[in-house]
């Protein structure tokens, strides 16, 4: 996206009319999200730039493509305002192909799980992947890595030191995810991030669900532009009024739209300008039947906001928060030519897609075949855990019998996790979890082969009655999280990713129930999006097998070690209280029998 001074030379005669365009598209109803009008318009394209808008017939040359967008509406190509699309478990390849058929033409993104489990030299390869793509991924350098309080364990640790550097690279379009408790508690590399993009002109992203008042303040004191995560529609109120933009997610687990559109339905029309859309975390499985950042439109149409107000928070308001209007979010001269071609703007069905000047999708499918490329060490690496045992797995305190009242991370969403006290058995020496009481075992191996931790916790809501599962990929840190009601199991679980280099399994009864596996980093597959999807519908049933009645059990344990959820959290250091900012120990108390 640099600029020279020949480019720009060819740009501004191609704009002028001087050359003439590689493809004109002719019959096409415009969506201009900047004058919030409709109508009848033709599109110059050079290259990979909408050279003209409106009457283009002195752009057009002998060798010029004629597009006929049959009285479709031409709607820029939609931006996802914040999405870890790791967790999707597809890679950057195999995501643009579930994605971008559905208009989500660009994404805002931190790319920091790749970095937790590779560093900068496995980002710089998948920043490779993602020219090749028709997918844009506008970078956020992560404030730091990881994310966690108390600090746990990666392969490699994003400092100020880093930002010094790689805030200069020409991927860097702001700071990523820059999480409220880091300001609040004055973290050193966090400030010097945010220094650092003062400096260098660049936006600060936020991460601040539940701020309100005194904290929030002091929280946009520091810079912060805007933030992806309110619980209700007050608190997008609230934040709005202090002027942030608001991204409102909608994800595969955190159905936050319905409650936080609230604040432009009900509260104040005006707020729309400043609102956009993001999807944080989601599976194939989801995209694949519901749709992507289409079907965010949709429900948000649903909410009972109007059609061109509700495209305008996928395009330009996106674009406008994140400082990149000038390149994406609206069909305008100048602009990269992403193009989304919509028969019915209420339905809002994409029937094809052009990205960077090319035709690329039609009929939610890529129309044409995408190789990802081949994967180097880096991005293969090996999960470095010493293989355990069952008595890794059994906590064991000072009573050989009797009772230990614990404290279990009782899940109350995705996000939520609450205190809940539970009496349970202690037999030779170790505390037993409990089927009858929801109380599962849940553990979080170090994978990097840096200091070989391990935690042990208590957690419920899960409802498992048998077996175990664990997961490699595992936000913030993607180290190895095991949860089970049976030690055996559990450590079967964490031996046999080990041994495959990373995914995700189930197993019951001493036996591997079923296996996803993430050859790439432990966290993402070059697999079809359709083939995922599958495997996904196998994990998550053999995890509802064991008994669990959650909507996505995989994933909700998955995001047990991220420490910016409260109430409590699990990483390789140990449980983590999210009020107190610190470890503590699960066993509140014991009686010997």
């Amino acid at each position: 996206m640099e600029r020279s001074v020949s480019d720009l030379k060819e740009r501004i005669r191609a704009g002028r009319g001087l050359v003439p365009a590689h493809k004109v598209i002719r019959g096409g109803q415009l969506v201009n999200v900047m004058s919030s009008e409709i109508y009848p318009a033709d599109v110059a394209v050079y290259n990979d730039m909408i050279a003209a808008v409106g009457d283009v017939e002195a752009y057009i040359g002998p060798e010029t493509e004629i597009i006929d967008a049959g009285g479709r509406y031409l709607v820029p190509g939609m931006i996802d305002g914040h999405i870890h699309s790791e967790c999707s478990k597809l890679s950057i390849t195999s995501y643009a192909k579930a994605v971008v058929p559905h208009g989500t033409t660009s994404m805002i993104s931190g790319l920091d799980e790749y970095i937790s489990v590779s560093g900068l030299e496995g980002l710089r390869e998948v920043m490779d992947e993602v020219k090749k793509s028709p997918l844009k991924v506008f970078w956020g350098a992560p404030y730091k890595t990881p994310y966690t309080i108390p600090q746990s364990t990666i392969a490699f640790n994003f400092n100020k030191e880093v930002h010094a550097e790689v805030q200069k690279w020409p991927e860097c379009f702001g700071v990523w995810e820059t999480v409220r408790e880091f300001i609040q508690e004055e973290d050193e590399d966090t400030l010097g991030a945010i220094s650092e993009a003062f400096k260098n002109r660049l936006p600060v992203f936020g991460c601040a669900p539940m701020a309100r008042g005194n904290d929030l303040n002091g929280y946009l004191c520091a810079g912060v532009r805007l933030d992806h995560e309110s619980y209700d529609h007050e608190e997008v109120v609230e934040k709005m009024r202090k002027g942030m933009h608001m991204l409102i997610r909608e994800s595969c687990v955190t159905h936050f739209l319905e409650e936080n559109i609230r604040a432009v339905t009900e509260v104040n029309p005006a707020f729309a300008r400043r609102v956009s859309f993001c999807t944080d975390d989601v599976t194939a499985t989801d995209i694949l039947s519901k749709g992507h950042l289409d079907n965010v439109v949709r429900l948000a149409m649903k909410a009972g906001v109007e059609p061109m107000t509700a495209i305008q928070m996928a395009t330009i308001n996106s674009a406008e928060a994140y400082r990149i209007d000038h390149l994406v979010g609206s069909i305008c001269p100048g602009r990269i030519a992403d193009i989304l071609f919509v028969d019915d703007l209420n339905e809002f069905k994409i029937e094809k897609v052009m990205t960077n000047g090319k035709m690329v999708a039609e009929n939610e499918r890529l129309s044409y075949e995408l190789k990802a490329p081949e994967r180097s060490s880096v991005l293969k690496g090996a999960l470095k855990c010493k293989m355990t045992t069952k008595a890794d797995f059994e906590y064991k305190v000072s009573i050989p019998s009797g009772e230990a009242t614990v404290l279990a991370m009782d899940v109350k969403g995705p996000f939520v996790r609450k205190r809940r006290d539970v009496v349970l058995k202690v037999e030779n020496g170790i505390v037993l979890p409990d089927v009858e009481q929801d109380v599962a075992m849940v553990s979080v191996l170090e994978r990097f082969g840096r200091n070989g931790n391990k935690s042990l916790a208590f957690c419920s809501g899960w409802k498992l009655k048998k077996g175990a599962m664990a997961s490699s990929a595992a936000p913030d840190d993607n180290n190895l999280v095991v949860m089970g009601v049976n030690a055996e199991d559990m450590s079967i679980a964490a031996n046999y990713l080990i041994e495959q280099g990373g995914g995700q399994v189930v197993v019951a009864d001493g036996e591997i129930v079923e296996f996803l596996p993430l050859p790439i980093g432990g966290i993402v597959s070059d697999c079809e999006p359709e083939e995922v999807a599958e495997q996904e519908k196998r994990i998550d049933a053999a995890a509802r097998a064991l008994g669990s009645d959650l909507p996505n059990p995989m994933m909700y344990m998955f995001f047990l070690p991220i420490t910016a959820i409260p109430d409590y959290a699990i990483t390789d250091v140990g449980p983590v209280d999210y009020l107190a900012l610190t470890t503590f120990d699960p066993v509140l108390d014991l009686k010997e029998a």
